[in-house]
């Protein structure tokens, strides 16, 4: 008998909201957020209980195949948020603004924002970028649309960076870190995700803002987590971030039941007679009249 917990099933509960990222970041409460693309996994998340489901443009990869976040669009993001959408009720649904969505100007970046939340369902978006991106962060929410910012690894500058490396590790890169956090935050922010930088700098990020912070790479310090799913229910298996704890090996039981299933095809094991149809003999009988008279 396994003796490992399990969270508990939350058939109703209230809507997460921004207002109550702020009251868990004051009362020093953990928030829970993980990535979902579809419904089935965004059901399940939101009966589990998890406090945020972040659609994030990491579909790129775990989903649609791509090397990296840049080809993914608009149009995907939002086909996968509406999905998301109709599944969770309770948690906060943020939608990651793809690659070009908010980049060329503030104004066409407000238009793809309130997309998401007008024709897909999301309760805030997400983009990249520190002090580049103020003045466009500052008209998405004038428009009243929450904003959740990205700093550290950013996905979408993975050429620029040279890779998916960690980034803050030195002094003068950490300061810049903090020094956005502090713009971001004052340009309106909700919350700030910080992706693999040192757990220390984090930690204190985290101490110096009044807005959460969630982590991903960076240490348990920050006001709450996220990962993508694919990697942590060992979906992903092109490479696993050393950040990524592991909670199960879908891939491997996904692969065996693959297998399985081919093996009794081919030895016409499947489908059994519990597997069928079943059919009257009379009607059969009639079946085979009616066919015989008509030849």
């Amino acid at each position: 008998m396994s003796t490992i917990p399990t969270a508990p099933i939350n058939a109703a509960r209230k809507k997460i909201t921004t207002h109550t990222f702020q009251l868990k970041k004051k009362k020093r409460q953990p928030i829970s957020m993980l990535t979902a693309y579809d419904y089935p996994t965004a059901l399940a998340m939101d009966q589990a209980g998890v406090d945020s489901i972040l659609v994030g443009d990491s579909l790129g990869m775990v989903v649609l195949g791509y090397e990296n976040t840049l080809p993914v669009t608009m149009e995907d993001m939002l086909h996968h948020s509406k999905a998301v959408s109709r599944g969770a009720k309770s948690a906060l649904l943020i939608g990651d603004m793809p690659f070009m969505s908010y980049q060329l100007s503030p104004q066409e970046a407000l238009r793809n924002a309130g997309r998401f939340l007008q024709e897909a369902g999301m309760d805030a978006v997400k983009l990249e970028g520190g002090k580049e991106r103020l003045d466009t962060i500052r008209l998405i929410v004038s428009a009243g649309i929450p904003v959740m910012g990205h700093l550290g690894l950013t996905p979408q500058s993975v050429h620029q960076l040279g890779g998916f490396r960690a980034q803050g590790k030195l002094a003068s890169a950490a300061q810049q870190i903090l020094e956005d956090a502090h713009l971001l935050q004052n340009a309106g922010c909700f919350s700030i995700v910080l992706e693999s930088i040192p757990a220390k700098l984090a930690t204190y990020i985290s101490e110096q803002l009044d807005i959460p912070t969630i982590g991903i790479g960076a240490g348990a310090g920050c006001d709450g987590q996220v990962l993508v799913t694919h990697d942590m229910l060992g979906l992903f298996e092109r490479f696993t971030p050393r950040f990524v704890k592991k909670y199960a090996d879908l891939h491997g039981d996904l692969q065996r039941a693959f297998g399985d299933y081919i093996v009794e095809v081919e030895s016409r094991e499947f489908p059994a007679k519990e597997h069928c149809v079943e059919m009257k003999e009379e009607e059969w009988e009639a079946f085979q009249a009616a066919v015989n008279s008509n030849q």
